[in-house]
Parts: C-alpha cells; sequence; structure tokens
C-alpha cells in the first residue's frame, strides 16, 4: 500500500475516543478495526483482517510469555492480599509514628513490600496512612501527594518484580521490530530508566518534601488500634473491596516471604541467564539475558512456593485459589490492552506507519527536539486519559519510530515515552492512584487532583529542559 497519511489514522482514532470517553479500550477496539478496513478494504476481508492481527498476535511466544506473566504475577499480588501480610507490617509500624516527618517515613519504608502493583500498594497502605495522619493532623493533601509520587514514581523505574516491567518490554519489543535496532529490548528499557526525567524528578520532590516536614509530635500519642481497624475496614468497603480483606488476620511473613523471594529470582535468573550467554558484568549480563522468560520463569517458581508456604500456614485453600484468580483477572484490563495495541502496530506497520514518519516528522524535525515532543505530546495525552499504560501504548510506537528516523537517541526517547505516562497517571484527575488516594483518605478529587497538578507541572517542566539539554548532547 501507498504510503501516507492514512496511517496516522487509526492512533489519532484511539487517542480521540480515548480522551472523549477517558478509557482506552473501546478507542483501541475501533482504531484496530478502521486500520484494518483500510488494509482490506471491504467489510468481510476487515473483519477477517483485524482477528488475523490478533491470532499473530497471541501466535508470538515472547507475547504469550507476557500475558502468562502478568496473569501469574496478579494472582499472586491477589494471594498476598488475603494472606494479611502488608496489613500485619502496617499496623506494627503504625504503633511506633509519632511525627510528620515519621509517618511519611514510614510511606517510603512501605515500598520494599509493596512495590509490585499501584493499586495493591495504595489499598493496602491507605487506610493505615489515613488513621494515623488525622492521629498528627497532618494535611491529607500532603500524605496523599507523598503516598502517589512514592508509588507511580518509583515503580516505574524499577527494572525487575513489577507488573509494570513486562507490559514495559513488551512495548519496546513490538515498536522496535523490523528497525535493527542492533540493542535488545530489556536493555534498551534498561537504559531508558536513567532518562525518565520526570519520575526522578518527582521522586526527588518527593524525598525532599519528607526531609523537610517538622518533627512536631500529635497531642494524642496514643493509637486507638480497634478505631483504626473499623476505619480500615470501611474504607475498604467504600472502595469496593471484598470485605475479607479487612478482616484478614496480619500475618507480616505471609508479605515478606513471596516478596523477596520473587526479588531474589528475578535478580538471580535475569544474572545467571546473562552470564550463561557469556556477560562479564552484571548490567552486561541483565542486557544479554532473556528478561522475559525469566521474569515469568521467576514469577512461577515465587507462585509455587508461596502457595506451599500459605497452605503450612493453614490458609484455607478455597481461599488462596479464589483470590489467585481474582488477582490474574484483574489484569485482564491490562492484557487485552496490551493484545490490542500489539495488534494496531501490526496493522499499522502495513499501512506503513514508519514510513510515513520518516518521510515527513523525521525529514525536518532537529534529533535533540524529538524526546521533548514526545514528552509533551505523551504528557498533555496521559493527562485526558489518565492511564500510564494506555499513553505508554498509544506513544511507544510514534516515540521509537520518531528517533529512527531522526537519528535521535532510542532510550532517551523511550524515557521520554514513559515520563510522559508517569506525568499523566501521576497529574490527572481521572488516574487510578488519583481516584483511589482521594477517596481512601476522604479528599474532594477535583480539588486534590489541583494540588497534584501543581506540583507535577513543576516536574514536567524541569523534564523537559533536561530533555532538550540531553538531546542536545546525545544526538
Amino acid at each position: 500500500m501507498e504510503h501516507t497519511w492514512f496511517s496516522l489514522i487509526p492512533f489519532l482514532i484511539v487517542i480521540g475516543m480515548s480522551i472523549w470517553i477517558k478509557n482506552i479500550l473501546p478507542g483501541l477496539v475501533v482504531g484496530l478495526l478502521v486500520s484494518s478496513f483500510l488494509v482490506s478494504a471491504h467489510f468481510l476481508g476487515g473483519s477477517h483482517q483485524a482477528v488475523t492481527y490478533i491470532v499473530t498476535t497471541l501466535s508470538n511466544e515472547t507475547n504469550m510469555k507476557i500475558i502468562v506473566f502478568l496473569y501469574l504475577f496478579g494472582g499472586l499480588v491477589g494471594m498476598m492480599n488475603i494472606s494479611g501480610g502488608i496489613k500485619g507490617f502496617s499496623e506494627w509500624m503504625g504503633t511506633k509514628i509519632r511525627t510528620e516527618r515519621g509517618l511519611l517515613g514510614f510511606i517510603w519504608l512501605t515500598l520494599p513490600f509493596t512495590f509490585m502493583m499501584p493499586m495493591f500498594r495504595i489499598m493496602m497502605i491507605g487506610p493505615v496512612v489515613k488513621a494515623l495522619a488525622k492521629k498528627i493532623n497532618i494535611p491529607k493533601q500532603k500524605v496523599g501527594l507523598t503516598m502517589d509520587i512514592s508509588t507511580e514514581s518509583v515503580i516505574v523505574l524499577l527494572p525487575v518484580a513489577t507488573a509494570f516491567v513486562g507490559f514495559m518490554v513488551s512495548l519496546v519489543e513490538g515498536s522496535i521490530r523490523g528497525l535493527h535496532i542492533g540493542q535488545s529490548a530489556y536493555q534498551i528499557f534498561l537504559l531508558s530508566i536513567l532518562f525518565d526525567f520526570f519520575a526522578i524528578t518527582m521522586l526527588v520532590i518527593g524525598l525532599i518534601q519528607t526531609l523537610w516536614s517538622p518533627s512536631r509530635k500529635s497531642q494524642d500519642t496514643r493509637l486507638n488500634n480497634e478505631q483504626e481497624l473499623l476505619e480500615e475496614e470501611h474504607e475498604f468497603h467504600r472502595m469496593g473491596i471484598k470485605r475479607e480483606l479487612s478482616l484478614v488476620q496480619s500475618q507480616p511473613w505471609n508479605l515478606i516471604f513471596p516478596v523477596f523471594l520473587l526479588l531474589g529470582l528475578s535478580l538471580f535468573l535475569l544474572w545467571k541467564d546473562g552470564t550463561s550467554k557469556g556477560a562479564k558484568t552484571v548490567f552486561d549480563a541483565f542486557s544479554k539475558a532473556d528478561a522475559t522468560f525469566v521474569m515469568l520463569l521467576a514469577v512461577f517458581i515465587t507462585l509455587v512456593l508461596s502457595f506451599a508456604f500459605y497452605i503450612l500456614r493453614r490458609l484455607p485453600l478455597n481461599e488462596i485459589l479464589y483470590h489467585f484468580y481474582d488477582g490474574g483477572n484483574q489484569m485482564m484490563e491490562a492484557i487485552s490492552m496490551l493484545v490490542l495495541i500489539w495488534s494496531l502496530t501490526l496493522a499499522a506497520n502495513d499501512l506503513g506507519f514508519s514510513t510515513f514518519i520518516s518521510s515527513t516528522l523525521g525529514s525536518f524535525l532537529p534529533p535533540f527536539l524529538t524526546p521533548a515532543t514526545i514528552f509533551l505530546l505523551g504528557s498533555l495525552t496521559g493527562y485526558f486519559i489518565g492511564s500510564s499504560w494506555g499513553t505508554w501504548g498509544l506513544f511507544m510506537p510514534l516515540g521509537i519510530s520518531l528517533a529512527s528516523a531522526t537519528d535521535a537517541s532510542i532510550p532517551l526517547t523511550v524515557g521520554a515515552v514513559f515520563a510522559s505516562g508517569a506525568f499523566g497517571a501521576l497529574a490527572s484527575p481521572l488516574g487510578d492512584t488519583t481516584i483511589t488516594t482521594a477517596s481512601i483518605l476522604d479528599m474532594p478529587l477535583i480539588d486534590y487532583a489541583r494540588y497534584k497538578l501543581k506540583v507535577s507541572a513543576l516536574g514536567g517542566v524541569i523534564a523537559v529542559v533536561l530533555y532538550l539539554v540531553c538531546g542536545f548532547f546525545i544526538s
């Protein structure tokens, strides 16, 4: 097919519908159908083409590894939810918090135990943090901002053992196919972490806010544990979380065991797989390892051993299985989004998307402007759709194609794509973390979103400057 502006139509449809209806999935379906009809210009042929793209996507071995990883990972988180691990840890730490700085520090301290998924982290620590904030009389917006920064701006920077990693690597993998980049998808992902300037900037802002917080003590240092538990139960009910989560017994080891097992296995298997392929250093090993399979293997082993661990600790078998499937099913939206994005990318390639970008934007956009341009466009879109996953899926093919066409740095541009999604998730009033945090802490959503936007805008401006400077020197 002639390479024309038609190749932009599917992406424009997805972006427009996502902003209009505040959800990316319907836009992806319509975008895939339209692009399929453009490839095969009649109804039956277009429908056949759309299904062919989906089947081709699901037939890819790497894609299936990612899908299985995401489902098993969600199942593991579901099992940890019902086991009472984070609840026990949070309650134990809560008895020792007496100052504002101590509470904000506590939020950061929970990271090693809750970093796997943003919503998991916020829903598990939120009710305890709310009770402590009321006790110490800290402004809720400040507490909420610290929770959200320590969630979104940290999890996107972690290279292993999070639900984000598999999704992010798979987007890079799909976008570099056929471009002869010369680097593996995981290697590009690792390098891009250094260039996620928005997340890094917000991380620094969050830490400064925590360290500069006053050390004033609450007037009432006695914590009423019974009242706190009642509030926590009510919050879980109001958030639509199953009643079991507010009634489970506190068992810190039920969280510590699977978390550190998953983290240790991920790092060890990445190193082992990389060294078996001739790597001499740790970073080289991570770059050469088959990260997709290693992550799947690590979560599978962790799941099996954690299941046995919970059975030995006499958790009911039917509850473990129920929450495994419940956790896995909660990942189905992300899995569906990923399958549709992969399929849409195949259709866009058939329409000549990469060639069109090279012959238009790639012919006049200076290389040093590419990362900053992608960050600005992605941040604007991410703010309106409120989804980091959706923003990454929309802009990764565009970003990598544009970077390849303009000879801009691929890792720097990929970092800009991930940064734009982080901006949207943190600043948007439609973001899952924004809505959940505001709801748990009883804050007006729009007021809280405006408060976060002021701080996020500062981080965004700093990020743009850094992308311009790095784009100039690296390109």
